[in-house]
């Protein structure tokens, strides 16, 4: 197959990652390309050159202190150049003679234009609904061109009203990538992710206290307000805030964690965290909210409906006695990367041959 990925802009797609959406991206690109596709990535300049990018947005005003594009008072700049940048796209994408446009953008302009267009799309939702896309959703459904995939189970009945269809594919890891740790080394608990008020990082640290464990914090402030007012007073000698972590820590610092205080605020639609926690092993406490059920059983973690930090701290103190075994083999069975690179392939396969059939008609 000839594909067409389209990225999203908010963030070059190269390690370390920003969130789930780039690791997402840059996993199934790398993966459709090993498996003999010609594969050509949208995205934004200073993404991994490996993946065969076609820049569509520049990274000029793109800020690596505060990873974020500069905004304006009024309209972002950002909004109006990503508005620009997959218009072109889609202007000239019959020309790059693709068979089939795998869209990861959670923009709005290629959903719109996807009816003026030959060649087949399918989008991935990898968010609860957001504004501009129902909109253009709900228009694009009177053509039922484009075809759609969730990331979940919840994130697709959220979806479900603005929608003729939505299949599923569970987002994976690269299991084999993340070492198995059987006997931890550590005394703490761990939380990674971006420091951000839909995260629950404040959750995390008082429930670690409350439960008698020290916390390490891994992850980069998304929002400094949050972390000032709500993070920063938390922080004491048995909280260690670690910043941004490559891989490799990563993997040691999970793995030699008790358990994984997984703590979504919102109605997170897949959360990669849990994946790399099981596949190291690290049995998961957290909070049971958006993908969160789907993904945690009772043999690989403990959650609480509630957001009280003392219930939570009760999971933790479940979470650290599970069979850590157990961790890594649903990890391998049900959240790895190359189940899903394989899902995603079919359908891309598939819609290219729905494709030729209504063109036959």
């Amino acid at each position: 197959m000839n594909i067409g990925i389209i990225a999203h802009l908010k963030h070059p797609i190269k390690k370390p990652f920003m969130g789930g959406l780039e690791a997402f991206t840059y996993e199934i690109t790398k993966r459709l390309a090993a498996k003999g596709h010609q594969v050509t990535l949208y995205a934004s300049e200073h993404s991994d050159p490996d993946l065969n990018v076609s820049v569509i947005l520049s990274d000029i005003d793109y800020d690596r202190e505060t990873f974020s594009r500069f905004r304006s008072h009024e309209l972002s700049e950002d909004f109006i150049s990503t508005h620009h940048a997959y218009l072109e796209l889609m202007q000239d994408i019959d020309g790059k003679e693709h068979d089939v446009i795998f869209n990861n953008s959670l923009n709005y302009v290629p959903v719109t234009m996807a009816t003026l267009i030959e060649t087949p799309m399918v989008t991935v939702l990898h968010t609860p609904p957001i504004f501009e896309l129902k909109r253009a959703m709900s228009h694009e459904r009177k053509t039922g061109k484009v075809r759609y995939v969730s990331v979940s189970n919840s994130n697709a009945i959220a979806w479900q009203p603005y929608l003729n269809a939505c299949e599923v594919i569970t987002n994976g890891v690269d299991v084999g990538s993340w070492k198995y740790i059987d006997r931890p080394s550590g005394d703490y608990v761990i939380w990674f992710g971006r420091i951000h008020p839909d995260k629950g990082t404040h959750i995390a640290i008082q429930a670690a206290k409350i439960a008698g464990y020290k916390i390490k914090v891994a992850g980069s402030i998304a929002d400094h307000h949050y972390y000032q007012t709500y993070v920063e007073p938390l922080l004491d000698d048995n909280v260690a805030l670690l910043g941004n972590c490559d891989h490799e820590e990563l993997n040691l610092l999970i793995g030699n964690a008790l358990c994984s205080v997984i703590t979504p605020c919102w109605e997170e639609p897949f959360g990669l965290v849990v994946a790399e926690s099981l596949a190291c092993g690290t049995p998961v406490a957290g909070i049971a909210k958006g993908a969160l059920p789907y993904l945690v059983n009772a043999q690989t973690g403990c959650l609480t409906s509630s957001t009280n930090p003392s219930e939570l701290a009760e999971c933790i103190n479940s979470a650290i006695h599970l069979q850590r075994e157990n961790c890594r083999t649903y990890a391998e069975k049900m959240l790895n990367i190359e189940r899903t690179t394989a899902a995603y392939e079919k359908i891309l396969m598939d819609t290219i041959e729905q494709q030729k059939n209504v063109s036959v008609l």
